[in-house]
């Protein structure tokens, strides 16, 4: 069963060509610039100059990405699919024309949250109608801890009582553990799929921490129904219902920057999407047939098995003909994040040895253009980290030696025309991200309401930013280290992820954090030996950011600052503005209800705010 693939159409390669020209341009207007602000006179300055130019290239690349996606915002359905078209118009409603399998792949999780979500999902199929049987659920353990496995069967029969009991409507249950534990979650589906993928048309890959609404499994698949040629939907899910004040601010920056890079990838990938491994709908069949993965020649890290699997199974479905498609606002799709920085930066740490594993698929043949990007880019989002401190390092070397910040300053204090010009790019290139976001919400009414309105907003943009500011140069260090020690040989251990609200204690902040502190401090104490105050002030963002790292960890940990927040206006999305009864019902089942100044619904934010605009 295999599609034929279509042919890129030159409407696809003139979106391709308007997103990869401006950023070369960019690029060699910052080049040509550089070269004229400050030519270099020696290696040092060689160096720092070439540095330069690579990390403003990857930043250029980022702000096309969104001025492409604003563009394509405003100009709506004329860019949209023939798939997001669809969406808009199929009912999230059972056809009975075939059989979907609903798959929560699982490894040592918390089974309580695991089954209270599939109770919540279950529920809210049977809100859309039916006798159940167009959908089953099933969860795939791949647990060895003995003691978890017992409670995940104890749960399992517990939602096997409450299905029987609850009545007509709902979906099967059921429950899978593996004895061989062989390929990780790739493997944990790729025995799925062998086992009981006869019976089933399509697949909707979850997460132990997704959620996805009835009526949007049912709307992916009537889209699969109506379209032969798709392989893979991926939705957008969007991080929800978690309350540490780290949590809550990125739940909120995701919400508010996201959706214009999305809507760029969107536009520019066409049929050639990726796959993200889970909240996605799969032609069950055709995925199982085409995507098998291959084992890397060479040791680990960078050989043997995928880790990333997800990112690879997509080009190698991509290359079998299948379209792979991205629904950019198909809505009622979430996933959780971690609610620290030390769980995040865990995550950055294996998913950079995963991306970097992809040097060895990128030279697959008979990968489309698309798909060889979507692993470049994966690659190239961590190698740009080192990049960046070693720029940092050299260019604050060079500034001490001048007595000028130079290229480290971004031209901002050097002399000429070129320079003034050469700041003005890229201040641009930096700050167009977030303030074409933030602009792209500004201007709608419907989704300032969703953030609480424009003054809420501005004051969460604010607060993100100075927390940003301090952020930055702790992942680019933490990234820069995993990718040197990744090309050292050391090989990261897959452990199972920490989803709760955790509270860091200030020991594994400060034992986990000593490299920051100590990059911290050689910055700082060389920030005192050069004895040049602007390249102190310059400079000191950098230096706090390090050093303060795991007080930062720390308090940002803390679920009673996250729920303060909240209470005050801050940092809210349309989650907390108008949360989706899925949400709500997740979260009474986990004893956290939402507050009652969540219940102000953007029509009455719109309203507040229609009644305090001027007249006349």
């Amino acid at each position: 069963m295999i599609a034929p693939d279509l042919p890129h159409t030159a409407s696809l390669r003139a979106r391709r060509l308007a997103l990869a020209v401006p950023t070369l341009a960019t690029t060699a207007l910052v080049a040509w610039l550089a070269c004229l602000a400050a030519p270099p006179r020696g290696p040092l300055d060689a160096a720092v100059l070439v540095l330069f130019v690579l990390v403003m290239a990857w930043q250029s690349y980022i702000a096309w990405q969104y001025a492409y996606g604003a563009l394509a915002a405003r100009l709506g359905r004329r860019v949209q699919s023939e798939v997001e078209r669809a969406a808009s118009r199929i009912p999230g409603v059972a056809s009975g024309r075939s059989r979907t399998a609903a798959v929560v792949a699982i490894h040592a999780e918390d089974p309580a949250a695991v089954f209270a979500a599939i109770r919540v999902m279950a529920r809210s199929l049977a809100r859309g109608g039916g006798d159940g049987s167009d959908l089953d659920v099933f969860v795939l353990s791949d647990t060895r801890d003995p003691a978890i496995a017992a409670e995940e069967e104890r749960h399992y029969a517990l939602a096997r009582e409450w299905r029987a009991a609850a009545g007509p409507g709902l979906p099967a249950i059921r429950y899978r553990r593996r004895a061989d534990n062989r390929g990780r979650k790739a493997g944990n589906i790729d025995e799925f799929c062998r086992t009981y993928g006869p019976d089933y048309d399509f697949m909707i890959v979850l997460d132990a921490d997704s959620l996805m609404t009835g009526a949007t499994m049912r709307r992916l698949v009537r889209l699969m129904e109506e379209n032969p040629r798709l392989g893979l939907i991926q939705t957008v899910s969007y991080a929800a219902g978690r309350d540490t004040l780290f949590a809550r601010i990125q739940q909120f920056a995701v919400r508010l920057y996201a959706p214009l890079s999305i809507r760029a990838l969107d536009t520019w990938q066409g049929p050639d999407g990726s796959y993200w491994g889970h909240n996605a709908i799969l032609r069950l069949a055709a995925f199982a047939e085409t995507a098998e993965l291959p084992v890397l020649p060479g040791r680990a890290p960078l050989g043997g098995e995928i880790l990333c699997h997800d990112t690879v199974e997509g080009a190698l479905f991509r290359r079998a003909g299948w379209e792979l498609r991205l629904l950019p606002e198909e809505g009622g799709t979430w996933e959780e994040m971690p609610t620290n920085l030390v769980d995040l930066l865990g995550r950055e740490r294996r998913w950079c040895q995963g991306n970097l594993q992809h040097l060895g698929v990128v030279g697959l043949p008979g990968l489309t253009a698309g798909s060889r990007w979507h692993l470049i880019s994966g690659i190239l989002a961590y190698c740009v980290s080192p990049l960046w401190v070693l720029f940092l390092a050299l260019g604050t070397w060079q500034a001490a030696r001048d007595g000028d910040l130079g290229l480290l300053g971004y031209g901002l204090t050097l002399p000429g025309t070129a320079a003034h010009a050469l700041a003005a790019v890229t201040v641009a290139v930096l700050a167009l991200p977030k303030c074409a976001s933030l602009a792209h919400v500004l201007l709608d009414r419907e989704r300032r309401a969703a953030f609480g309105g424009t003054g809420p907003l501005l004051a969460s943009a604010a607060l993100e930013q100075a927390q940003w500011v301090l952020l930055w140069p702790v992942l680019t260090l933490f990234n820069a280290g995993a990718v040197v020690s990744t090309f050292a040989g050391r090989v990261v251990r897959w452990d199972a992820q920490a989803r709760d609200d955790r509270r860091v204690p200030w020991r594994e902040a400060c034992r986990l954090q000593v490299d920051a502190i100590v990059a911290g401090a050689l910055l700082g104490a060389g920030l005192l030996y050069a004895g040049d105050p602007l390249l102190g002030l310059w400079m000191a963002p950098v230096a706090a950011g390090l050093l303060l790292s795991p007080a930062m960890s720390v308090l940002t940990s803390r679920s009673d600052l996250g729920t303060g927040a909240r209470r005050r206006g801050l940092f809210l999305t349309v989650d907390d503005t108008a949360p989706a009864p899925e949400l709500r019902e997740l979260a009474s089942q986990r004893g956290q209800p939402l507050p009652k100044a969540a219940a102000r619904t953007p029509a009455a934010l719109l309203a507040e705010e229609a009644a305090s605009a001027p007249r006349g």
